[in-house]
């Protein structure tokens, strides 16, 4: 069926093998984003928060400006987690298969979290909720870096919005399945989302075509 929505671990899984040249080659921006990500991060942080972390395209940037640094990276796909284990098997990494809606990230355990082109595709309540979770995993002083796939105007976001949830009726899924499918949100939005969640300062420091940057920080500066 055209425009079949596929399980979202399904969907990576079948395309981990080509997954990092189509990153770095085909999506607009997001090789000057995982070098931007990198230079982002907080040069006293030692412990990061990964979520998505696919095969690592941005821990790869992060460990040559950060090679001491203590990672947990979370990702529903196996196979892409084994990628990111070869290709950096003497770093400090935990690595959880699973999701990052699942898995328990405690409280201000980490000095930063990141994630880079995985938030595109859940509604505003479910990031927000999400992002409450990342904001009490961080320590007083720590920092969210996301860098998505955003849009401009409400009109974009809505269009995908109501094509997802057409595809989703024609197909029988049920609303809080995890398919893959980009309804990505304005950048206004997104901030809000983010203030919602707790964070005091929001800024955009990025965009290269639709791959934007956003950094949220909580209540004290890092030292």
């Amino acid at each position: 069926m055209k425009n079949r929505l596929e399980p979202m671990a399904a969907f990576f899984a079948s395309r981990a093998d080509g997954y990092d040249d189509h990153m770095l080659k085909e999506v607009d921006g997001c090789k000057e984003g995982y070098l931007e990500m990198a230079q982002r991060i907080p040069k006293s942080c030692k412990t990061l928060l990964d979520l998505g972390c696919g095969t690592g395209l941005e821990l790869d940037e992060i460990f040559k400006v950060l090679p001491d640094i203590r990672v947990t990276g979370i990702d529903l796909t196996q196979t892409m987690l084994d990628i990111l284990k070869q290709k950096h098997p003497d770093k400090q990494m935990t690595l959880i298969c699973g999701s990052y809606f699942d898995v328990p990230f405690g409280t201000e355990g980490y000095d930063c979290a990141v994630s880079f082109q995985t938030m595109h595709h859940f509604s505003h309540g479910v990031k927000t909720g999400l992002y409450r979770k990342i904001y009490h995993a961080l320590k007083p002083g720590g920092v969210y870096i996301e860098c998505d796939y955003m849009v401009e105007k409400q009109e974009e976001e809505d269009f995908y919005y109501a094509e997802n949830a057409r595809l989703r009726r024609e197909q029988g899924i049920p609303g809080d399945a995890f398919t893959h499918y980009d309804t990505p949100c304005t950048i206004e939005n997104q901030i809000r989302m983010l203030h919602c969640a707790g964070f005091c300062e929001v800024e955009k420091v990025f965009r290269r075509e639709s791959t934007t940057m956003l950094v949220a920080k909580t209540e004290k500066e890092m030292v």
